[in-house]
């Protein structure tokens, strides 16, 4: 389970009950980390063929893994094609993992390169229609309200690559550096698209353009 990473962007930034007259209060805040250390070890676990670790794994990073997925294929039936893919190969690749204190950017290469796979095949990335985000997103039984909020809000709304700098600094807990060299960015860059990305949110949710929470 992701780290309180979209309920603390949420509180943050989204809070606003219907009918409330004082402006919302935005401060946006990063997810804390993912708890690395838990993932390294399972990792070691299932290299040794553990497959109840497997489980465990999957348990605690399957939605920053659908999330990422989900950033980057604007689909999410892909996206639940490559959430599948990434723990196979997890399984078949753990004999190769080699513990440099960065567990989850090692699961996150697979799923890009899975993401970068089916785009090919697909050779565009065809977003649903809006309004369909919010019916797609409610079959994710792994994601919770707030999280289906926060996905729903940065398909609409954001650039491709502003979708992928908030989802990986709000929900992951990447810092603007790891996402720089994540996405091969400045991080100059990163962090400017990181803001632009928030004030289009925030201006989205002072319209009220967005879901009631």
């Amino acid at each position: 389970m992701i780290k309180n990473g979209c309920n603390i962007f949420l509180c943050s930034c989204v809070v606003m009950m219907k009918g409330r007259k004082n402006d919302m209060l935005i401060n946006a805040q990063k997810a804390e980390d993912p708890d690395r250390e838990r993932i390294d070890s399972l990792l070691s676990r299932i290299k040794d063929g553990d497959r109840h670790a497997m489980e465990l794994l999957y348990r605690c990073t399957a939605k920053n893994v659908y999330g990422y997925a989900l950033s980057m294929l604007k689909s999410t039936a892909d996206a639940e094609d490559v959430l599948h893919d990434c723990y196979v190969q997890v399984f078949q690749k753990a004999r190769f993992y080699r513990s440099e204190g960065k567990p989850m950017a090692w699961i996150l290469t697979i799923v890009k390169n899975l993401c970068r796979d089916a785009m090919r095949k697909r050779k565009k990335t065809d977003p649903l229609p809006d309004g369909d985000w919010v019916a797609e997103l409610a079959e994710q039984k792994h994601l919770s309200n707030d999280e289906r909020l926060l996905l729903d809000e940065c398909m609409k709304r954001l650039s491709d690559e502003e979708r992928m700098i908030i989802v990986q600094h709000a929900v992951i807990g990447f810092k603007h550096q790891e996402i720089a060299d994540d996405l091969d960015l400045p991080l100059s860059t990163v962090l400017s698209k990181y803001r632009r990305a928030l004030m289009k949110l925030r201006t989205a949710m002072l319209k009220g353009d967005s879901y009631d929470v």
